[in-house]
């Protein structure tokens, strides 16, 4: 009964502890927001990226060429605008 009382009695690792685990929501209460913040910044990103891809210019034309008893034909090619393909169209 004696060391059940002592146990009973004994706080000093309590305070050390309390500490411990409110030092520990606290750390992991502001990771879920920097990583949260992260994942915006990330998707912002790749949407810049998409839409950069969207507007490079996929229209080429190559002149045919002509030359000593040879010649060849050129070739041209002209993209059509997409559906949903404008800067602003991916949110």
């Amino acid at each position: 009964m004696k060391t059940f009382n002592a146990l009973l009695n004994d706080e000093a690792g309590f305070i050390v502890s309390a500490e411990l685990v409110l030092i520990s929501t606290i750390a992991v209460l502001g990771l879920i927001v920097g990583l949260s913040e992260v994942a915006l910044n990330i998707n912002n990103e790749l949407e810049d990226v998409g839409t950069a891809f969207n507007c490079i210019q996929q229209t080429y034309q190559v002149e045919g060429f002509s030359g000593h008893k040879a010649w060849t034909d050129g070739s041209r090619f002209q993209d059509s605008f997409d559906f949903c393909a404008g800067e602003f169209d991916i949110n």
